[in-house]
């Protein structure tokens, strides 16, 4: 190759990798891609436009008026540990940058100027925190119960007040933003001003400084995600096919359990003489139990009622069930650790009884 040649194909070569460059700086371009991001991994909770659902909306003037980007980089990247909201952090940085633009895109109103942080006494603050704020986030800022679902919430409830003592609110949060949304309140949800309220912004201070506070102490024990050894929980059955259903029956049984229905997991897809009659499904529930879940996570579902399979493969007969224990880390709702650890001595009791 010629050396005019080779100064040709570098030529090309900065000039394509410029036009790349430019093509990832353009903000029109920046947007698509954070809308897909947001799609991806945020609407489902959060609502495709920002309006919420399981997660708080985020699209409310309120809270974009006064929140920093490093807030909202710092919540995805963390989540909040224990709640319903995860950790993001197998994303990029500009992967999380693009979402922060993109939802950037949802408020064209002016920034609100940042507030001045002044002296607070904590002691203080605890007593007015109990006074004005405990009632919706908590005496120790736990947040409100369950999910942002109507069936999980009161419903003249738009929004659930988040939890004040989790590590990821303090992680993303500043003093700025808290103060901030003392004074200005939220509308749309039941945050009120502090000082429409007939509150000092000393008094807001005091307030500031016990809510840091929270942040300072061991992380509660609402931030605790269960460990869990693996997906499915399986026990080897000594018992053929058929047997094996019968003594799953009568363990669920003795579990308080109805049982719904014992049929071949292929029921409805194949024809009726082509069902695999050693691959069985029974279901069966606790309806008071089930109940009792939904009212803290309708997610339960993915679980509940409870489903074990029985299959026979290379010659071996297989008991199998979903481990809620796995679930509770994806779910990520402290509230549903406690039903889920008993869902999961429910499953191992009644995969053992069957077994034996």
């Amino acid at each position: 190759m010629s050396s005019k040649t080779s100064s040709f194909v570098q030529a090309v070569l900065v000039a394509l990798l410029a036009a790349l460059s430019l093509s990832w700086a353009d903000p029109a371009r920046a947007r698509h891609e954070g809308s897909h991001l947001y799609a991806q991994h945020c609407s489902a909770c959060h609502g495709a436009d920002g309006h919420g659902g399981v997660g708080v909306p985020l699209a409310l003037p309120d809270f974009l008026a006064i929140v920093s980007d490093d807030y909202l980089r710092n919540s995805i990247r963390f989540g909040r540990p224990g709640r319903v909201m995860p950790s993001f952090a197998h994303l990029t940085d500009a992967e999380i940058e693009a979402i922060v633009r993109h939802m950037r895109g949802w408020y064209k109103g002016e920034r609100r100027a940042a507030v001045k942080i002044g002296k607070g006494d904590a002691k203080k603050g605890e007593k007015t925190y109990k006074r004005n704020c405990a009632g919706c986030h908590g005496p120790e800022g736990e947040g409100g119960r369950g999910t942002g679902l109507t069936f999980s919430r009161p419903r003249d409830l738009p929004v659930l007040a988040p939890a004040l003592n989790n590590p990821g609110f303090h992680a993303a949060a500043d003093e700025q933003l808290i103060k901030a949304t003392l004074i200005h309140g939220r509308q749309g949800t039941p945050m009120m001003s502090f000082l429409k309220m007939g509150l000092s912004e000393a008094d807001i201070d005091d307030v500031v400084a016990f809510v840091r506070s929270l942040g300072k102490k061991r992380a509660p024990a609402s931030a605790r995600v269960l460990d869990s050894e693996s997906a499915v929980l399986v026990r080897r059955s000594p018992h053929d096919v058929a047997t094996t259903v019968e003594k799953v029956k009568n363990a669920m049984a003795a579990a308080n359990m109805s049982v719904i229905r014992a049929v071949p997991f292929d029921e409805g897809m194949v024809d009726k003489k082509l069902e695999n009659r050693k691959r069985i499904i029974i279901d069966g529930c606790d309806f008071n139990f089930l109940n009792q879940a939904l009212t803290v996570d309708p997610r339960v579902g993915l679980f509940l009622p409870c489903r074990i399979t029985v299959t026979e493969d290379a010659g071996r007969v297989l008991v199998m069930a979903v481990n809620p224990k796995r679930l509770s880390t994806i779910f990520n709702n402290s509230e549903l650790n406690a039903m889920c650890e008993q869902m999961h001595e429910v499953y191992t009791l009644i995969l053992e009884d069957a077994t034996l």
